[in-house]
């Protein structure tokens, strides 16, 4: 019982055990949650190192003692508490379950938007279609029903978007505005809040926002808010139609985690749209965060992870791609790459695309 040679970097009895945590990944996962949001974690957090006992823990968190045992218990096994004697303490994996914001967001994110839905990722797989969607509503792609999700469910996708994106603005704004564009399209605007970070950055340009209208309308609320309504327009747009144009002329178009969202046919008529629309001496500024182009083994995997989304409740077709695959879909829709930037910021890499010569 043992694997090939050379790939097994453990031994078997590890395995095994790697093996059983797979196994009731779902049951750790819950239990974990619990933890945190009963406030069990925060209590031994309290703490410090003096420990508490489960009577106690109970008492403080105001958790029945049958169930407190029950995930404490839990809590031991898989690494989040130690116990000594009667005790129990926090441990490291702990303390980031409470207080780590990456880990808060991503488990908000799996258990809010994603856990229902992912029972069906066998049918997804064989059938090419977001079979989990169904467990948030009647919708072809999310996209089209983001601000018809429940509250809890809205709120756990967008704090997962903008965690992964908001960050790398300062970065990239002067990359963008490097060549001083005065009309910028932002595809895949969302909620605006990169527009409003273009119109901070430079008083001259105009921003059109292009996405599906429920998406604008809230663009609109949160551009309005901040008086910059008169340098910003709003495009509604089915991206998945290519028979629909993006308005023309644009000195700069900016596409921020926006292109992992669809398949690569896709990907391919939407950067040809953007190339009719983009002005001879514009520029077009791809913004991804490439599973195969990260620092951190954290951040492949959660990369990868959040694939099986995109196939089982986003689309049905769209995924974290590798960096190639992505050039080859640029140079395909008639760019050619003038700079790469690679983790400019954190995960994040940019292409910055001129037209192709010959088209």
């Amino acid at each position: 019982m043992t694997g090939r040679p050379g790939r097994d970097d453990k031994p078997l009895y590890e395995s095994i055990i790697d093996a059983q945590k797979l196994a009731f990944a779902p049951l750790s996962f819950h239990a974990a949650l619990a933890l945190r949001d009963l406030g069990i974690l925060a209590v031994l957090a309290e703490s410090r190192s003096e420990g508490l006992t489960a009577e106690r823990i109970a008492q403080l968190a105001r958790v029945p003692l049958y169930g407190v045992k029950v995930l404490l218990e839990a809590g031991v096994v898989c690494d989040l508490i130690a116990l000594e004697g009667d005790r129990y303490y926090l441990r490291q994996l702990g303390h980031l379950v409470l207080r780590d914001k990456m880990t808060r967001i991503n488990m908000d994110f799996a258990a809010d938007v994603c856990y229902r839905g992912m029972a069906h990722l066998r049918e997804t797989i064989t059938t090419g279609t977001p079979a989990g969607l169904s467990e948030l509503g009647p919708w072809k792609t999310i996209y089209e029903g983001l601000t018809q999700l429940p509250p809890q469910v809205q709120q756990s996708w967008l704090a997962f978007d903008h965690y992964y994106s908001d960050h790398m603005f300062p970065s990239a704004l002067p990359l963008v505005f490097a060549h001083q564009p005065r009309r910028l399209l932002d595809v895949g605007a969302n909620t605006g809040k990169f527009a409003l970070a273009c119109l901070a950055h430079d008083p001259q340009v105009h921003v059109t926002l292009l996405d599906h209208p429920g998406q604008l309308e809230l663009a609109r609320q949160a551009i309005s808010a901040q008086g910059q309504g008169a340098r910003a327009s709003y495009h509604p747009i089915d991206f998945l139609d290519p028979s629909l144009e993006f308005p023309a002329n644009q000195d700069a178009i900016w596409m921020s985690q926006f292109l992992d969202c669809f398949g690569e046919t896709e990907i391919v008529s939407i950067l040809e749209r953007a190339r009719r629309a983009l002005a001879p001496q514009g520029r077009l500024y791809i913004v991804e965060t490439y599973w195969d182009n990260q620092e951190h083994a954290a951040a492949r995997y959660v990369l990868t992870m959040t694939s099986l989304y995109f196939a089982c409740l986003a689309n049905g077709n769209s995924k974290m791609y590798r960096s190639e695959d992505m050039r080859a879909c640029v140079q395909r829709a008639g760019f050619q790459i003038e700079r790469e930037l690679e983790r400019f910021s954190a995960s994040h890499t940019m292409y910055v695309c001129r037209l192709t010569a010959t088209l």
